[in-house]
């Protein structure tokens, strides 16, 4: 009996001295992780997206829900399957999903793309991502579109009740202002409606992003982490300012890498920078 309570007061001091506190042990995991977007690493709509990741030495890849010439084919179980086959197999996450073909088929007139939208809440579910990445460039590009816009929130209103339900948030990622988004996200009305925000996109639109990150605060779902025609690091955007305006509305979560490319460099090797560049901005 006192070998028993021995025993039980030992492992009660050790228990005392090894617990947490659950914020401490929350700060021990990832605060931010790194991707890259399928497209960018030459990889769109491939499974072998998973094993260029890496390669590179990222944590998970955005990948596409498909085109309209393979009619959105992750919408399909079997290539769902093959998918997550890829990703276990290179040890990375399937990081996020997009819908890039909204810039040529938009969303804000095309009927055929509520059924896209609304099925990507579905594989996202099924794929264990949380973000789907909604593009508004090209033939989709709602600046200055009051019609369009009004049509999209039309339609993004049909849909976010599902979004909730499943807890799957829908990124709008458009040429917009905060401001112009926020006309959007107001008129919607749902928390799992954001802003998906590309500090490249709105810095060439001349908009002060480190601004606009603490403006739109928690409205922002995901970030792409992205240069036109340079490495992250040597362009105009300084992820350092990025990384403490992300701290000030406390984002934890991914980002994904798009372009950052030299002329004449290759992906390769432009990633493998872009993503240790990362790693010493953001800290794990």
């Amino acid at each position: 009996m006192m070998h028993r309570r021995a025993v039980i007061k030992t492992l009660s001091v050790l228990a005392g001295s090894y617990c947490i506190p659950l914020p401490a042990y929350a700060m021990l995991k990832k605060r931010f992780r790194i991707g890259a977007c399928d497209w960018s690493i030459g990889r769109a709509n491939q499974p072998a997206a998973m094993q260029t990741a890496r390669e590179i030495g990222l944590d998970g890849v955005q990948v596409s829900l498909g085109s309209a010439a393979n009619n959105m084919h992750l919408r399909e179980p079997a290539v769902q399957a093959l998918y997550q086959q890829a990703a276990a197999a290179a040890g990375v996450s399937i990081a996020g999903l997009a819908i890039g073909e909204l810039n040529n088929i938009p969303y804000k007139s095309d009927p055929r793309t509520e059924q896209w939208v609304s099925d990507s809440i579905d594989v996202a579910s099924t794929l264990g991502c949380k973000v789907v990445l909604l593009a508004f460039f090209g033939n989709g590009d709602l600046k200055n579109d009051a019609a369009g816009q009004q049509e999209v929130i039309h339609r993004l209103r049909q849909v976010a009740p599902k979004a909730e339900k499943a807890g799957i948030y829908l990124g709008i990622e458009s040429w917009l202002s905060a401001a112009e988004h926020m006309t959007i996200l107001d008129a919607v009305g749902s928390s799992h409606v954001k802003v998906y925000y590309d500090v490249a996109n709105a810095h060439k639109m001349g908009y002060d992003i480190y601004q606009e990150i603490r403006w739109l605060g928690k409205n922002i779902c995901e970030f792409h982490a992205k240069e036109y025609g340079q490495l992250l690091g040597k362009g105009p955007i300084d992820f350092r300012q990025v990384h403490q305006a992300m701290e000030d509305i406390g984002y934890r979560g991914w980002l994904q890498i798009e372009d950052a490319v030299p002329p004449g460099a290759t992906m390769l090797e432009s990633y493998q920078a872009n993503q240790a560049f990362l790693r010493t901005v953001f800290p794990e």
